[in-house]
């Protein structure tokens, strides 16, 4: 089975600047949740850039589904299947969550498809049926991102592009939207995520992928990523996570900058 999405080899950078991507390839399977960390100005949102088309690579190449996407812009990379959550808030806090997530599905011209993907995304995603007619402007941060989520569901595309997620949110607001990650990728949808918390990131992740210098510098199992030692002084801000009683990893909120 093809990758969802699959970049191969990627060099990109900004006007003639040296590339920010030095031959970098990663790929996301069906079904899983690939987390992007790295320090600051290693290439992570510039990952995402590339992927949906808003950046153009220099060389390498970008499959969807197996097919060759690369060079195309933001509008044929949605066609394609690949959705786009950009870092901070994005909604229209003049809107109504409504017309905020119908916003998503306005390339969709079957009445029919609309609708089902509207119960979908409001089955989804709790808090979005229940703020349904409220303006997102009176969301909390949590809620808002949320709405994008749904908003980005609508076209039912193959793989989501998280950036920065829990910019901003409190530590119960960053739980709950992790929590929506998850029911992102068991409801279908794959997911690559970058995130400044490289630690919960990780915990959510089923893969993770360390950047550095614009290329990946190792990769593997999240869980395996964050109980080695020595990737967690280089990458997470300390030592690994001690094991819960369930065998999962409780780990603090450390945040790692952007980049």
């Amino acid at each position: 089975m093809a990758s969802e999405i699959e970049l191969v080899d990627i060099q990109a950078g900004y006007g003639r600047a040296a590339p920010v991507l030095r031959g970098l390839s990663v790929s996301v399977e069906p079904g899983t949740i690939v987390c992007l960390v790295g320090p600051n100005g290693a290439g992570k949102s510039t990952v995402l850039k590339v992927a949906s088309g808003l950046l153009k690579p220099r060389s390498g190449r970008i499959l969807v589904g197996g097919v060759d996407v690369t060079g195309q812009g933001p509008q044929q990379m949605l066609a394609a299947g690949v959705a786009h959550v950009l870092q901070g808030h994005s909604v229209f806090r003049e809107m109504t969550v409504a017309e905020n997530v119908l916003l998503g599905g306005y390339t969709i011209r079957d009445k029919a498809v609309v609708a089902e993907r509207t119960a979908f995304v409001r089955d989804l995603f709790p808090v979005v049926a229940d703020r349904w007619r409220t303006l997102a402007g009176l969301l909390s941060g949590g809620q808002q991102k949320q709405v994008e989520f749904a908003r980005s569901l609508m076209v039912d595309p193959k793989v989501v592009l998280l950036d920065e997620p829990s910019m901003g949110l409190d530590p119960k607001a960053t739980s709950t939207v992790f929590e929506q990650v998850v029911r992102m990728r068991d409801a279908g949808t794959a997911v690559l995520l970058v995130e400044q918390n490289a630690r919960r990131a990780l915990q959510t992740a089923d893969l993770g992928c360390v950047l550095d210098l614009g290329r990946v510098h190792i990769s593997g199992p999240a869980a395996q990523l964050l109980a080695d030692p020595q990737l967690g002084e280089l990458y997470l801000g300390g030592r690994p996570a001690e094991p819960t009683a369930t065998g999962g990893a409780a780990a603090p909120d450390v945040a790692t900058p952007g980049g």
